[in-house]
């Protein structure tokens, strides 16, 4: 277990001398996101931002799988017991050190580790050096999320316990959201809520939408203090986010990420007296309804096919009416969104597409921008069917610009601990 955790006075004057002992002026950033039985990462200099090496841990706790790629070489696959975090952990730095095919020599070559955390509540407005004081106000914020910050923090653990003295900083998904204004996060229930028990909307993705958005501005060449952008992340998990003058003002995503858009196995917004009505025909406890709202319901629910966008698409090509229902209620519920942030900051510059839907499925984003010819968009047909590119997908003349960008949350992570260490 951790047996120290570097406060920042201490941590800034250990990655200071280390800094001044290097002979090379390179810093290599490792990024870890944990899951509760899976772990990525990727090993980045971040002065060229060359991604060195990458891979996974699966089944944690189960029987254990390592994928590992170093740049410019094929990926290599591990078959091994990872009763905990730390042995996956273990197994990575192993990897990235390896005599033939790690991508440095040893771990004094990793200058700072960045993790990703899914929930900080109100207390972190921005990414944070990791000290006692952050672990302790994480973990106040653990019953928020209960099967992603036990992880996070894991990983963090394990790593002090294995690298000690190398600065960590923890980036967090709900973050970028905490410029909101009260109109935009309160609920309509008893106040008493907030105020005791902190229910209010968060948003989630927020290391993709703070990304996304400052690319997007960069990319299309619009006034940082003086723009209006909208960014669909839309995968197996997908939220939008109104973002103007660089901050976000609302998002769909809620208390847990289980509000907003239709998503791969997830509801999205309902009333929530259904549940009540399903759980007396069909027998349910709570915990029996969140079961289906957050794993049997969504894409896959609808269709009855697959929470795949590439899955649904072949099904509705093929008459699958359920199939093709589900493509246009997604459709459908993304423009709904779009013109509502259009109203909340009274107008937008540009809309962003990203994630995996939004960077593949051009059929989506054509049927999103269906609806939006009010604004004045038109698409490019022959840019809209590009598939994972940087790309404008609008034609000269819209009004509004569409662009698609591809996010790159391990990126953002890297910058972000760059930043603070």
């Amino acid at each position: 277990m951790l047996h120290t955790v570097w406060n920042l006075q201490t941590v800034n004057s250990i990655y200071k001398k280390t800094i001044r002992n290097q002979e090379s002026k390179i810093m290599n950033v490792l990024v870890i996101n944990c899951g509760s039985s899976s772990l990525k990462y990727q090993l980045i200099n971040s002065d060229t931002e060359e991604v060195l090496a990458k891979g996974l841990c699966e089944r944690i706790g189960i029987d254990g799988r390592l994928v590992y790629q170093k740049a410019g070489c094929d990926k290599e696959i591990t078959e091994a017991a990872m009763p905990t975090h730390k042995e996956a952990i273990k197994m990575v730095l192993d990897a990235l050190t390896n005599d033939k095919t790690g991508a440095i020599k040893s771990l004094t070559e990793v200058n700072a580790i960045g993790h990703r955390v899914v929930h900080g509540g109100e207390k972190f407005a921005s990414s944070a050096v990791i000290t006692d004081e952050m672990i302790a106000a994480v973990e106040e914020c653990n019953e928020l999320a209960p099967l992603h910050n036990p992880a996070n923090l894991i990983g963090i653990r394990v790593c002090a316990e294995l690298m000690p003295g190398v600065p960590q900083v923890g980036v967090f998904d709900t973050a970028f959201h905490q410029t909101m204004p009260a109109k935009a996060y309160l609920y309509g229930l008893p106040i008493e809520y907030y105020k005791e028990y902190k229910v209010r909307r968060y948003g989630f993705h927020g290391t993709s939408h703070s990304f996304v958005s400052k690319r997007a501005i960069d990319f299309l060449g619009l006034d940082k203090d003086n723009s209006k952008v909208i960014v669909c992340h839309l995968g197996n998990g997908s939220s939008i986010s109104a973002v103007q003058n660089g901050k976000c003002v609302d998002t769909t995503m809620g208390l847990t990420p289980l509000e907003g858009v239709v998503m791969g196995t997830r509801s999205g917004n309902i009333d929530p007296a259904i549940m009540e009505y399903i759980a007396k025909k069909e027998n349910l406890d709570l915990a029996g309804i969140m079961n289906v709202l957050n794993k049997k319901s969504g894409l896959q629910g609808m269709s009855g096919v697959s929470s795949d966008m590439r899955d649904l698409q072949a099904a509705a090509d093929a008459g699958n009416v359920d199939a093709e229902n589900a493509i246009e209620v997604l459709c459908y519920g993304i423009a709904k969104f779009v013109g509502g942030y259009v109203a909340a900051m009274n107008g937008v510059d540009a809309i962003v597409f990203t994630a995996g839907i939004g960077e593949n499925a051009g059929n989506v984003r054509e049927k999103v921008c269906s609806y939006l010819g009010y604004l004045g968009i038109t698409l490019d047909e022959e840019a809209n069917g590009k598939r994972g590119e940087e790309i404008v997908i609008s034609t000269p003349d819209s009004k509004v610009k569409v662009a698609v960008i591809p996010t790159n949350e391990e990126l953002a992570i890297c910058r972000e601990t760059v930043a603070l260490v």
